[in-house]
């Protein structure tokens, strides 16, 4: 049986976005999901438009169920954020006023042992969030990838200290094609007191990350988010993980000041402006009344920006 799919931060991604300041809004959910958020979103704003992006076809189909009463007011794209520069001004979507990111797997994913997320579950090793794609698979990986890179893989996007360890068992085991057999050789590679973690948790999640160009993908949409929001329209950000939300964090501290010198140069030379306002320096978080409803949100960071208008 699967979870219910809720969508996180819910009240503060409508508040962030400043929705029912735009009721004729044009938005963009460049992870669609399961369309919790975009529903909202068009429920607080009853004339808006909606740009949703989603990689996974099932997502799509979901989304599409669950928005048919907003259906001449949704356009929906199986495609992934990172081409929303390319993709959405086709769409009439070139200048919006809001657009968010929920950024990450989504639970629907983990909940399906067949898409391979998941450790406790047995499934294919797969991971793709596009199962129709031609990209590789973690299978291909854990299979064809040499122990070094695998390792690196682990170490970077796992942050486990014990990558080339773990990157040794998983060669010396291949081939593996289940998330079971791969959870339970990383399980006898486990060394150490018993963590609070599974011992598969960040090698699964390094994989994933991996086999989805995750953090290239976010590093990639940030700056085509802000060249299609207007002056003063925002963008949203939720993370799920401490990589995830560096990426953000920086690009929003970045883009956010006018010099990017060192320090300890005296006259600035790079020219740079911001083009963002912060409009929470610190993330948003979820409250004590919907980590009851929902323990999944105990993870999520929301930071926000505004777009500033073009300096002369």
């Amino acid at each position: 049986m699967t979870t219910p799919h809720l969508p996180v931060l819910l009240t503060e991604v409508l508040d962030a976005l400043a929705v029912a300041a735009h009721p004729d809004g044009l938005f963009i959910d460049g992870t669609l999901g399961a369309g919790g958020h975009a529903t909202a979103i068009l429920e607080a704003a009853p004339n808006a438009r909606l740009l949703g992006f989603d990689l996974d076809p099932r997502s799509l189909s979901i989304a599409e169920q669950a928005l048919a009463a907003y259906a001449d007011r949704v356009t929906f794209v199986h495609a992934s954020h990172s081409t929303m520069s390319e993709l959405a001004p086709r769409h009439g979507f070139a200048a919006v006023d809001g657009i968010l990111l929920d950024v990450g797997v989504s639970s629907m994913h983990v909940d399906e042992a067949e898409r391979g997320f998941a450790f406790r579950v047995d499934g294919p090793l797969d991971m793709r969030f596009d199962p129709t794609s031609d990209a590789p698979t973690a299978a291909d990986l854990v299979n064809g990838m040499p122990e070094s890179e695998l390792a690196d893989i682990i170490y970077q996007y796992g942050e486990d200290r014990d990558s080339r360890r773990i990157a040794r068992a998983i060669v010396a085991a291949r081939p593996l094609t289940s998330t079971r057999q791969l959870a339970d050789v990383l399980e006898k590679a486990h060394r150490g007191p018993r963590e609070k973690i599974h011992p598969a948790t960040r090698t699964f999640q390094a994989l994933r990350i991996a086999v989805n160009d995750e953090l290239g993908a976010i590093e990639r949409t940030l700056p085509q988010a802000v060249s299609l929001l207007k002056p003063g329209g925002r963008l949203a950000v939720i993370s799920f993980h401490s990589l995830e939300d560096r990426i953000v964090k920086h690009y929003f501290r970045d883009e956010s000041t006018d010099c990017l010198c060192p320090p300890q140069q005296l006259i600035c030379t790079c020219g740079h402006h911001a083009s963002l306002a912060l409009i929470s320096r610190k993330p948003i978080t979820a409250s004590d009344d919907e980590l009851t409803r929902n323990p999944r949100a105990r993870s999520a960071k929301l930071r926000v920006v505004e777009k500033l208008p073009p300096t002369d």
